[in-house]
């Protein structure tokens, strides 16, 4: 059963929570991004910046990003398979109960590779092979994110507050960058 607060005492808590969690993933991407890009380069060889090495290692981000897309389409579709109420599609019916947490999975994971795949191309583009170990690190946290957003969807909005902080911080940081390097380029 769905974490719903009912009453405002239990919507606090739940605001707190997702406060808490998105405070704590805050603090673990601004870790990992920055020792990304202090640490990551002198013990990883990352491509050069030619204009062909920024297109495969965007190529290969993109697909890495896009596999969470596949793998939430992959169980809308298992479980539209398995369930009579949900096989006519989605043009027919909202989702049952059946494939609910998988669409809205879905759906968020859809938002959040558009958000993250335009943030980190402008950013690979506009600075360039610095920016490699940023996108690196932020595809991994991408990853850790949906994983505890799936597994915290169950428990509610605090449940997947961190999972969701998690995937979307390293965009925002790339979005704010890129608009910084373009500012400073004036």
């Amino acid at each position: 059963m769905p974490v719903v607060p009912t009453n405002e005492a239990e919507l606090r808590l739940e605001q707190q929570k997702i406060y808490w969690r998105s405070g704590v993933a805050f603090i673990l991407c601004a870790i990992s991004l920055c020792v990304a890009h202090f640490l990551l380069p002198r013990i990883i060889d990352f491509p050069s910046d030619d204009l062909e090495s920024r297109l495969v290692f965007l190529a290969v981000a993109n697909l890495l990003l896009v596999a969470w897309v596949i793998i939430g389409v992959r169980m809308v579709s298992n479980g539209r398979r398995g369930s009579a109420e949900d096989i006519g599609g989605s043009a027919y019916s909202r989702p049952s109960p059946n494939i609910a947490v998988a669409s809205a999975f879905l759906q968020n994971t859809l938002e959040q590779f558009v958000i993250a795949s335009v943030t980190l191309s402008a950013l690979l583009s506009l600075w360039g092979a610095p920016a490699m170990p940023f996108v690196a690190v932020s595809i991994l946290l991408f990853s850790i994110g949906r994983v505890s957003f799936l597994m915290g969807y169950p428990k509610g909005a605090g449940g997947r507050a961190f999972g969701m902080a998690l995937t979307a911080l390293p965009s925002v940081a790339a979005f704010l960058l890129s608009i910084g390097i373009i500012i400073v380029r004036l």
